[in-house]
């Protein structure tokens, strides 16, 4: 079970990932969200993760030499494109770097959307739809999941909190690779409370 904690935007957090078994830190570089980056975290402070985490970028219908540019300077492994980016466009980027494609599911999502991706994605992430780009703090109904039949690994994503940890264990489906903690691990938008996320791991791993 791959964990992966996005919407990092603090330095505190970063200094202490080394206490954790996590396996992608996640930074977003989307202006609108409350939990941009900006100046909150240096490129220093984000090539100082300890080597076994994947820096994941997160951007939204971002220009793909923006994305490479910040890819370069941030030392990212990974990209995740949480917009309406089309399949050619995460071809162009997989030539470069590894690509996380999310999709945002409700009960009219059609899961043969994935499918022009699949030659491009190392990973899906399956998030609640919401009315902006991002995420919204609330899960969708997981049984949709069991529509999916595609052969790329996803992360579920979707207001997870340490409550789930035992649902998330009883949830099972052969694509499933792991999970994306954000919002339900906060103290405030940006910064994790590190200790949920060390009980979560406790009752997941």
């Amino acid at each position: 079970m791959n964990i992966k904690v996005c919407g990092i935007a603090d330095p505190e957090f970063l200094r202490r990932t080394d206490e954790l078994s996590i396996d992608f830190a996640g930074f977003i570089f989307y202006p609108r969200s409350q939990r941009f980056i900006g100046d909150r975290i240096t490129a220093d402070q984000i090539n100082a993760v300890p080597g076994h985490m994947k820096r994941v970028g997160v951007f939204v219908n971002e220009k793909p030499e923006v994305i490479l540019s910040q890819a370069k300077k941030y030392s990212l492994d990974m990209i995740q494109l949480h917009g309406d980016e089309d399949s050619m466009f995460a071809e162009q980027l997989a030539e470069k770097i590894k690509v996380i494609k999310a999709f945002r599911v409700d009960e009219g999502f059609n899961f043969s959307e994935t499918k022009p991706y699949e030659k491009s994605c190392s990973f899906f992430l399956f998030d609640t739809k919401g009315k902006l780009y991002g995420g919204t703090g609330k899960k969708f109904n997981w049984d949709l999941l069991q529509k999916y039949t595609g052969h790329t690994p996803f992360l579920l994503s979707g207001g997870i909190t340490p409550e789930d940890a035992g649902n998330i264990r009883k949830f099972s489906h052969p694509a499933l690779a792991g999970v994306d903690l954000n919002s339900g691990f906060e103290t405030a938008a940006g910064v994790k409370d590190i200790q949920k996320i060390k009980n979560f791991l406790k009752h997941i791993l």
